[in-house]
């Protein structure tokens, strides 16, 4: 054989082993390590101690950060971004632990979806009338909309006087890049089933019975929205509906409304808790996620795959956009 032959051989060859390698690199980036190495035999949260207490008696913080949303969240790239799934576990944890006898949930969220907000306020509500252990809301810096929503059946809800929250209201938002593409000249194919198929489309204008139909629809989600103000504020319907015009108040501006309960931090809204149900001597813990072989992985892989975690945030963010839908959101 002679030497280009040999070149030749030898060049197919690393292609192959790099491609091979190429395809084993990506699917670990998006591996489902929990189900690869069946880890349902680790325990699946952990116990915090943030305040030391005696007895059995404890009161579990349960923190809410960041948009309300059920994207898929690979345990690997995304570790600290907010896991809808994974916070309604820790509802449930702290629910049917029989030492926890009452729940502080942190919240700090400008809000999110429609669907997953709803999802949180039944847990919330389920919680306390199947459970009847007392679920107290502190708020951070923001809990707006959604984050508002989530709040309002709580026994009292806490916030800084500074906290932004309020916002109570639905939005629904797309891009519309017509004039644009009429102006560069480009044509947009659509073939469809029905008159509304494309309603909201980035490639037209909307007709006024469009925007008729979509409004019909963000009134009834706000109706929800001020039912479940109603029910767990014990305010009027005509109260809720002047006080939720969509903008947002101040923790202080929201205690003279009656929106909150009392003005404070998280360790007043523990302390108020402790007071109320003569836990003075409870042990106060987080859960966190158990540090099993999966997390072991995440930690070692997160850095590695950082770039293509980024790239697929994006094409993430650009196909929710492209896909519009009801928002109990505060949007800046």
């Amino acid at each position: 054989m002679n030497s280009k032959r040999w070149f030749a051989l030898i060049a197919a060859i690393v292609l192959v082993v790099v491609s091979l390698g190429f395809r084993m690199v990506t699917s670990v980036a998006t591996a489902d390590f929990e189900n690869i190495f069946n880890l349902q035999g680790e325990k699946e949260f952990e116990e915090k101690v943030i305040e030391d207490g005696t007895g059995n008696n404890k009161i579990a913080v349960v923190h809410l950060d960041g948009i309300i949303q059920d994207a898929a969240v690979n345990p690997l790239v995304n570790a600290n971004t907010y896991n809808h799934k994974r916070f309604l576990e820790v509802l449930d944890e702290a629910g049917k632990d029989k030492h926890v006898d009452g729940i502080v949930v942190r919240v700090n969220t400008p809000g999110g979806g429609v669907v997953e907000s709803a999802e949180i306020h039944d847990k919330i509500v389920t919680i306390q009338e199947e459970y009847e252990k007392p679920v107290y809301v502190s708020m951070g810096n923001t809990a707006a909309s959604g984050g508002y929503y989530i709040a309002a059946p709580a026994e009292k809800i806490v916030a800084h006087s500074a906290t932004l929250t309020g916002s109570i209201g639905v939005i629904m938002e797309s891009f519309n890049f017509a004039e644009f593409a009429d102006e560069h000249g480009i044509a947009f194919n659509t073939i469809k089933s029905g008159e509304y198929k494309d309603i909201m489309s980035s490639s037209r204008q909307m007709t006024d019975e469009e925007r008729e139909i979509l409004q019909t629809m963000i009134d009834d989600l706000y109706g929800d929205f001020v039912d479940v103000i109603v029910d767990g504020r014990g305010m009027s319907e005509a109260t809720v509906r002047e006080l939720g015009d969509g903008r947002v108040y101040t923790g202080a501006q929201a205690y003279e409304n009656e929106l909150i309960d009392e003005l404070g931090s998280m360790d007043d809204t523990i302390a108020l808790m402790k007071a109320d149900y003569g836990l003075e001597n409870a042990q106060v813990i987080e859960y966190e996620k158990s540090f099993g072989f999966s997390q072991f992985l995440g930690g070692s892989l997160q850095g590695l795959f950082n770039t293509e975690s980024d790239l697929v945030g994006i094409k993430d963010l650009l196909r929710e956009n492209n896909a519009p839908r009801a928002m109990y959101l505060y949007s800046r």
